[in-house]
């Protein structure tokens, strides 16, 4: 069963990794918050044109002692140092996605103009890639966590689900021991503003997408006094019940295959949806044996409807070969793509095993497993063909060895002026998270992209993409919130 979530941005480049930049700070020293603070950053190059340097971060903030995590950061220094505004912290989203790989695609991401200005800084968080990353699971257990029936249909379909969410819940808690409770994103949040003063910053300047989103929230609540210029592009709204999230999405992601449906009329819904269920009774295999379960299956359709540039004519692809030719290979390269598994059938990050962890801590889910399958109706009711997946997304949560952590409130939050970015047919976080955000922070401009895919900056519209361009260059925000659109890139002001 395919319990991952789907609340990741679709994917960053996949790049070769980098060394691990040893810290200037002396293992096993007694750490306090100003030694923390005092360390040196010591960039050393790494890669053409980039710098990296580590340093560490307490396993607990509420008992700073010995125990560290050393975190890897990257730098591309801006490229006019004489116009130079300050550093520009950029998070991809997640949870598990790579700061550092982020920065390293940067000429994908932002415009020259923010290139030309800001040092472009990418931490790794907690965890996470090259920062003291923490793997639960082999690869085969991998390929079976993600790899399993699906759908909930029967009670051996459940068992199952359990069975493996017992699995992946009990290795977490051997290989992550004592730190198992500290890779939430609140943490992460003050590792941020730890970042914030050892870049000798005297505000954060941020990107974050998606889930980087949710980071970019908690630090704004935390420390709203030295919040700069943030954007936030593909809005999570945190005071949004779990059941709730994995409704919305499921809507989202089922909204998303009718709009390829619409724009790609070689296959129905119904066509589609009868090749997920005979994915679960008579799976394609490929010439290597390897077979396409119906989780696989719904994950390759759910990693192309991120992108619909792209994406989507590699589904008509997938769907082709596999309709016609019995041929899963297209099918492969997307699910592996999004699951970051290579060739060989490793996997090349953690990914999937920290988004479980930092999930489970980050939102609290008081439902028994009796009570999310009796919800598992209303997924199926709202969205008949993503709902039966989503229903148990992160039922490994029932099994956690540690409880969510408290957060702080995050409503009525109010700080420097920020622009909130919604995408109105996003399907990995739905467009009325990004309304719901942007009346949470008292000071932001929503900029809402009338469009598919996920994510709204740098996307093809002008408009989008000039006002926040405007507000990194100059801290300037629109007069009033925008509504843009993607080829013409006309804009209507609202709310005047």
């Amino acid at each position: 069963m395919k319990v991952k979530t789907l609340l990741v941005l679709a994917i960053a480049l996949i790049l070769p990794g980098l060394p691990i930049i040893s810290t200037s700070a002396d293992a096993g020293q007694n750490w306090t918050l100003k030694t923390l603070q005092s360390q040196t950053l010591r960039w050393s190059n790494c890669n053409i044109g980039f710098l990296c340097a580590s340093f560490k971060v307490p396993v607990d903030y509420n008992h700073i002692d010995t125990n560290t995590i050393t975190l890897q950061a990257i730098k591309h220094s801006a490229n006019n140092p004489s116009k130079r505004i300050g550093s520009l912290i950029m998070n991809p989203g997640g949870p598990g996605g790579s700061g550092i790989q982020y920065v390293l695609s940067a000429d994908y991401i932002v415009s020259k103009s923010i290139e030309n200005v800001y040092d472009l800084i990418g931490f790794d968080p907690r965890g996470v890639n090259l920062s003291d990353p923490i793997r639960c699971l082999s690869d085969k257990e991998e390929d079976i966590f993600l790899g399993g029936n699906g759908s909930v249909q029967n009670a051996a379909d459940l068992a199952a689900g359990i069975s493996s969410a017992k699995m992946l819940a009990n290795n977490c808690a051997r290989a992550a021991g004592s730190k198992l409770g500290h890779y939430s994103t609140l943490e992460t949040a003050k590792d941020m503003e730890l970042l914030r003063i050892l870049l000798k910053e005297p505000k954060l300047n941020y990107i974050g997408k998606s889930y980087g989103t949710f980071l970019g929230t908690l630090y704004a609540a935390l420390y709203p006094k030295t919040t700069g210029r943030i954007v936030l592009d593909g809005a999570v709204d945190p005071n949004v019940s779990v059941v709730n999230q994995n409704i919305a999405q499921a809507v989202g992601f089922d909204t998303a295959l009718k709009s390829f449906v619409a724009a790609n009329s070689s296959y129905s819904i119904q066509e589609i949806k009868a090749f997920i269920q005979l994915s679960r009774t008579k799976p394609l295999h490929s010439n290597t044996g390897r077979e396409l379960s119906e989780s696989l299956a719904i994950t390759g359709i759910a990693a192309a409807l991120y992108d619909p540039t792209n994406g989507w004519p590699d589904l008509k692809y997938a769907l082709s070969q596999a309709l016609e030719k019995k041929n899963p290979n297209g099918f492969f390269a997307l699910v592996d793509s999004y699951n970051e598994r290579d060739v060989n059938g490793h996997y090349v990050s953690n990914q999937t095993d920290i988004s479980e962890i930092t999930s489970c801590l980050d939102f609290k889910d008081p439902r028994t497993v009796a009570q999310i399958q009796t919800d598992a109706v209303k997924f199926a009711m709202a969205a008949p063909l993503f709902g039966p997946y989503l229903a148990y997304s992160g039922l490994a949560c029932k099994f956690w060895k540690v409880g969510p952590l408290a957060s702080p409130t995050l409503t009525k939050l109010t700080t420097n002026p920020l622009l909130v970015i919604g995408t109105t047919r996003d399907p990995a976080t739905p467009y009325q998270w990004a309304q719901g955000l942007h009346k949470d922070l008292l000071n932001s401009t929503l900029i809402t992209l009338n469009g598919d895919g996920h994510t709204g900056a740098n996307r093809g519209s002008s408009c989008v993409d000039n006002a926040m361009n405007k507000y990194l260059l100059t801290g300037v925000v629109p007069a009033h919130d925008l509504t843009c659109d993607t080829d013409s890139a006309l804009s209507a002001a609202v709310g005047a």
